[in-house]
């Protein structure tokens, strides 16, 4: 075993030292919607409400407040993709230190802005996490500063597991317990307190589908970098996953999962909708996998852990409206008409009778196949589901007008 074994001590001592720093104790909160999606008693565990939006500053807190005891750190670097930047900068800002950011140059603006806040200073580098690790541990080198781990480290482990002491003291009866995976600290330090705590407790990770290193390691046995990578959930894009947390997750975690980019968006806009949370996608994965059933739970208690809520607004503009066009609520028509005045009008007055609302326009007549006299009339409209939107496809045919495209 490459790690060395963990005592429940050292998340304990964890505890004590993010006591009256975070918010230390976040609620498990029972959400009834998804509850019935799923046929399980869900539970969410909100570390999107956490100081600085994740779970991060747990792990950076303890263990830059473990080794500055004796005064000697001035500086402490770290990598990451957003989250464990906050954490650090939070942490070393709280302990009077200086740090310093290295994240990739695809980096959220929301992220960067954040980290900025907390007085981090921030450097932008290499096109993925891995690469901006890299740069990070060279730079840490050069200054000598000392290096925070996002991951692979014992005390951010720990730090990390605190969410699992919340969890059992909540629901120490707990069926399933599922969590996003990105390196691994998080389900790490989570697995291992609650599986000392309640052996019984089922434990799954959660990656995006693109972006699975961890459930191939897992399945394999053996850690098993990716070349590449593409998902939305930028959080837990890891190619390599930490060492120490696997050796963890190989012992105490009973199964791993991936879902798509696409049931991430969709589980995002529930949450906003549905519970009024905001939740960053990679933060999403865990209740992703269980409204979609990748993980058989039904008649189950399931924890779900939303691990940070840091996300752009324009991207979350993004999702809402994907969201909308997927469940049939956002309708793009392309209608053929003749370019006379009163056309727009006509087609107008049948949408609102139809009780839609038109909520975009763009007419197209660079298009050689039309005669010279049509247009085609882009049209995006709010309508209530699919069901309504096939009945203001059917009014506008009925009205004389040819729907070329949005019919299903």
């Amino acid at each position: 075993m490459l790690y060395r074994s963990m005592d429940i001590k050292e998340v304990y001592e964890a505890r004590e030292r993010l006591d009256g720093v975070i918010h230390s104790y976040i609620s498990l909160e029972k959400s009834n919607h998804f509850s019935l999606i799923s046929g399980a008693e869900v539970y969410l565990k909100c570390e999107n409400r956490q100081k600085t939006g994740s779970f991060k500053v747990r792990g950076a807190y303890n263990k830059i407040e473990k080794i500055s005891k004796d005064g000697k750190i001035t500086h402490v670097i770290a990598a990451s993709a957003g989250n464990h930047a906050q954490g650090v900068a939070y942490a070393a800002r709280d302990l009077g230190i200086d740090a310093t950011i290295v994240m990739p140059k695809g980096t959220s603006l929301a992220k960067i802005v954040a980290t900025q806040h907390y007085d981090g200073e921030v450097i932008l580098s290499g096109e993925t996490f891995d690469e901006a690790y890299t740069h990070a541990k060279q730079l840490a080198k050069e200054l000598d500063a000392t290096f925070i781990e996002p991951f692979n480290d014992a005390d951010v482990i720990a730090g990390q597991g605190t969410v699992g002491l919340e969890i059992y003291d909540d629901l120490p009866d707990a069926d399933i317990v599922v969590v996003p995976v990105g390196g691994g600290g998080l389900i790490a330090g989570i697995a291992f307190t609650l599986k000392t705590l309640n052996p019984k407790m089922k434990i799954v990770g959660v990656q995006a589908q693109k972006a699975d290193a961890m459930v191939r390691s897992f399945k394999s046995g053996k850690l098993e970098p990716l070349t590449q990578m593409q998902t939305i959930a930028d959080g837990i894009a890891v190619k390599r996953p930490g060492e120490k947390p696997f050796e963890l997750i190989k012992e105490y975690v009973d199964e791993m999962v991936t879902v798509t980019d696409d049931e991430i968006a969709m589980t995002i806009l529930e949450l906003m909708e549905r519970t009024k949370q905001v939740v960053e996608p990679a933060g999403a994965a865990s209740l992703a996998a269980v409204v979609t059933g990748r993980i058989k739970c039904s008649g189950k208690k399931v924890v779900c852990v939303l691990s940070g809520g840091n996300i752009d607004i324009g991207f979350i503009d993004k999702i809402i409206e994907k969201g909308l066009v997927r469940r049939g609520r956002c309708q793009q028509l392309a209608i053929l008409l003749p370019d006379v005045p009163g056309s727009l009008e006509k087609v107008a007055g049948i949408i609102a009778r139809a009780n839609a609302n038109i909520t975009g326009v763009r007419y197209d007549r660079g298009i050689s196949e039309l005669q010279i006299n049509d247009v085609i009339l882009h049209l995006n409209c709010e309508v209530s589901n699919k069901e309504h939107g096939e009945t203001v496809i059917a009014d506008l045919e009925a009205g004389g007008f040819t729907v070329v495209a949005g019919k299903k």
